[in-house]
């Protein structure tokens, strides 16, 4: 009876110690503030006929620099698992998510296909978060480069 109550109350603290490292690495990543909730598909098909809900990853993406860290939710990397130069992304279109992307991504969001280094990519994000990240873009240094369809 002992050992089942041990073995129990380790198991809970193991799940509530995981959660809190969760919340934890969220509050790192959100600290230096220019953060937003941004799902990201990565090399998307470029004829593709009808957009699908799979492929669609939530996560947060912070602004740094010239750059754009984007981080999974679910995740204990403290590094970002994508990293977008500012002026290697090219806007292609944007768009009202279709179909089961509906029920894959936040309410209200806009997907935004872009092209990052020759692959092709789509970001979810909500509207003010879209005309922040546009912002972003077009704010390059004079002489830079920036495609913005």
């Amino acid at each position: 009876m002992v050992l089942a109550l041990l073995v129990s109350g380790s198991v809970v603290v193991l799940v509530l110690l995981g959660l809190f490292v969760f919340g934890l690495r969220r509050r790192l990543i959100q600290r230096s503030g220019g953060t937003f909730d941004c799902s990201l598909r990565w090399n998307v098909p470029d004829e593709e006929a009808e957009p699908s809900g799979k492929g669609w990853i939530y996560g947060v993406a912070r602004y740094n620099g010239d750059r754009v860290e984007w981080f999974r939710v679910f995740s204990y990397a403290p590094r970002p698992r994508r990293v977008l130069e500012r002026f290697s992304i090219e806007v292609l279109e944007r768009r009202t998510p279709q179909g089961e992307e509906e029920l894959a991504l936040l309410s209200d969001s806009v997907v935004l296909a872009c092209r990052h280094r020759g692959t092709r990519l789509e970001l979810a994000m909500s509207e003010d978060a879209l005309t922040g990240f546009l912002a972003w873009l077009e704010a390059a240094p004079p002489g830079q480069r920036v495609n913005v369809a």
